[in-house]
């Protein structure tokens, strides 16, 4: 877990990453505290006027978190396929969100079993079938209102798969949480974000 203090300079690193590297074509030196050099995986997400802009990263803990953090925000700035490359022009409208992941474990129960095993607001999701995978962070079916079933049918899209593919054994599903840190404007504040206290102010469908 980061305190405040590492989480604050996590976003702020993720941005002044994106601006060096937007403006510059190149990767600026990043030197953080030991707290970093843990593996740990991790997100960077940017919205503009409150819409995804990008998000790419690193679910499993294979890098020290200060290079997944580094590559991840590049990464969601440049190269996310949904979106176009963030302009320099933009850079002032776009607030940061690094979330940070714990280790992704399988949900070991029965597949018809899982969307009552799954708490939105703490989990995260991996949904997995050969070659194909597909992520959705804690905090999004709490943002789009989903239940655990829609939640699970979402994850089976985002890999590529059929929404009904998670009822097959031969579907695995893994589960994750995530220490969330955000702007709350642009280049403004951060706060570590409380999923819980977000699902208040959400509708979520059965």
């Amino acid at each position: 877990m980061l305190s405040l203090e590492e989480g604050t300079l996590a976003v702020k690193t993720a941005r002044r990453v994106i601006e060096e590297y937007v403006r510059t074509n190149k990767m600026p030196n990043v030197e953080l505290p030991e707290a970093f050099k843990d593996l740990s995986g991790v997100f960077v997400t940017l919205k503009q006027d409150g819409d995804l802009r990008g998000c790419i990263g690193y679910p499993y803990p294979d890098l020290p978190l200060s290079k997944a953090l580094a590559d991840a925000a590049v990464q969601a700035a440049t190269q996310d396929p949904r979106f176009p490359r963030v302009r320099s022009a933009e850079l002032d409208r776009i607030s940061v969100e690094v979330t940070v992941l714990s280790e992704p474990e399988p949900l070991k129960v029965k597949p018809v079993d899982r969307p009552g095993h799954l708490v939105i607001g703490r989990d995260g999701i991996i949904v997995e079938r050969g070659l194909y995978r597909g992520l959705l962070l804690p905090q999004v079916p709490v943002e789009q209102g989903w239940g655990p079933e829609e939640y699970l049918e979402y994850g089976c899209l985002k890999a590529g798969l059929s929404p009904d593919a998670w009822v097959d054994d031969v579907t695995k599903v893994y589960t994750f949480q995530g220490q969330i840190f955000q702007e709350t404007s642009p280049k403004g504040e951060v706060v570590e974000e409380k999923i819980d206290t977000a699902l208040d102010r959400c509708e979520v469908r059965k």
